[in-house]
């Protein structure tokens, strides 16, 4: 195992830009083509009904490669991976900026993926490398489990303004410079640790194909029903991919996720938080995407302004309440009271009505629901990585960024049922727009039982009175 050396003070806060610049680009190409899919899947002849493989692709990549590529950190050097990662996920923009038809456009969006599941763990590893483990590392963390919500949001304001004044093109065209940025700024970070011994190929090969399977189940179940053929032998496989994965680490002699790694009830506890926000989150920005544009008419560029409260919100609970709690109660606490927030904006969505005033419920609840996923991305992401080994940083930071990218797919498939049967059981005669906005609400009250479901897996599961180092 290399040694590590603690980087200059002076140039630990480049190497956090530079981090969080990487995680919010990331964690952004997930949603920036959400505004924009109506405006793509006329340009480039897309049916509607093939229009979300334009984001499901994205998150096949993603969520499936992200425990590999973690571990591959681990093994092969977490900054050299960092930078590769970084120019697949370049090559890959430019490829879907020029992309003529819809199968090239989702080519390049696995590609994106790709690169996003090598540069995540990669640059949440490179974090706890160079901040000591206390309140600096903290801080640190804070601002990194920021970028994971803030990047959502994010990606809804600049794809809304893109798409309406240079094209969607832009969408992906974007993604150059700012990785190239980036890329020039890792001068700044640490090698990383780098571990000895080899891959573990077979539980690397399993756990991989065992999430992109679960990641298209869970999509097509949305899309097709849960007694889909095709559904069914994709969860059946599943199944069959993640049996062989636990028999394959029980006999490896590195196996791709240690025992230890998740052992701990606090980080398990962490994770699953993590997995059901991120299950009410996309689920919401989904249904108020359709809220707002569907119903209410907004242009793609009103819809992504309209979500500035949110960007606000999250800001606030990330950079400022976060912390701040984070100093003074256990995960536990903090975990709680963010959840609890967030619950109450999902209910306050509830009252939503088709042409309704916005500064009654649209804006000011998402200022609130922004607020509660702010303090509880924070909290999640410290309890994710507190406590292990530099060996498995790697893999627990994987871990971290799969929970959030599996939850939304969850979440979204669910709630999308939910939606469509809460519009179905209207009573004959209801207008079209009360009928979906009711679906929406129903979708949006579903995200805040995951929150609620996440205060008890917090109660349960995370430490009453230990406050992270």
């Amino acid at each position: 195992m290399t040694t590590r050396t603690a980087p200059r003070t002076e140039t630990r806060g480049l190497a956090l830009l530079v981090i969080a610049a990487a995680q919010l680009l990331m964690v952004m190409d997930g949603t920036i083509v959400t505004v924009g899919l109506p405006v793509i899947g006329a340009g480039l002849g897309i049916a509607e009904t093939d229009l979300d493989w334009v984001l499901t692709s994205y998150a096949l990549a993603f969520g499936g490669l992200l425990l590999a590529g973690g571990r591959a950190g681990d093994l092969f050097g977490r900054r050299r991976l960092f930078r590769a990662g970084l120019v697949v996920f370049l090559a890959a923009s430019l490829l879907g900026g020029l992309a003529g038809n819809a199968a090239v456009l989702i080519a390049a969006r696995v590609l994106q993926g790709v690169g996003a599941a090598i540069v995540a763990p990669a640059a949440l590893s490179l974090l706890t490398d160079t901040f000591p483990a206390g309140p600096e590392r903290n801080k640190a963390l804070g601002v990194y489990g920021a970028m994971g919500g803030l990047g959502s949001v994010a990606g809804l304001l600049l794809g809304g303004a893109l798409t309406e004044y240079l094209g969607w093109r832009w969408i992906m065209f974007v993604n150059v410079p700012i990785a190239l940025l980036v890329l020039a700024g890792t001068f700044a970070l640490m090698p990383g640790t780098r571990e000895r011994g080899g891959l573990d190929l077979p539980g690397a090969a399993t756990v991989t194909l065992a999430l992109g399977s679960l990641v298209y189940a869970i999509n097509r179940a949305g899309s097709h029903g849960v007694g889909d053929g095709l559904t069914l032998a994709f969860a059946a496989a599943t199944a069959a991919l993640l049996a062989a994965f636990v028999l394959i680490q029980r006999k490896a002699r590195a196996p791709m996720l240690p025992p230890g790694v998740l052992a701990d009830r606090g980080r398990l506890g962490a994770n699953l938080v993590m997995l059901l926000m991120g299950a009410g989150q996309l689920a919401t920005f989904y249904f108020l995407t359709l809220y707002m544009q569907a119903i209410n008419q907004y242009s793609p560029m009103i819809t992504g302004l309209a979500y500035l409260p949110f960007a606000i919100g999250i800001g606030l609970g990330s950079g400022v309440a976060g912390p701040r709690l984070q100093a003074r109660a256990s995960t536990r606490t903090v975990l709680i009271i963010g959840m609890a927030v967030a619950a109450v904006a999902m209910g306050w969505f509830s009252l939503l009505t088709p042409g309704q005033n916005p500064l009654l419920v649209l804006l000011p609840a998402q200022l609130v629901a922004g607020i509660g996923l702010g303090i509880g991305f924070v909290a999640a992401t410290i309890g994710g990585v507190h406590g292990v080994t530099a060996s498995h940083s790697g893999i627990a930071s994987g871990l971290v960024n799969t929970s959030q990218q599996i939850g939304g797919a969850l979440g979204l498939a669910v709630l999308a049922g939910v939606a469509v049967a809460a519009t179905a059981s209207r009573p004959a005669g209801t207008p079209l727009h009360d009928a979906l906005t009711s679906g929406y609400t129903a979708g949006m009250l579903g995200a805040g039982g995951f929150y609620l479901a996440a205060i008890l897996t917090a109660a349960l599961l995370l430490r009453p009175r230990t406050v992270p180092d």
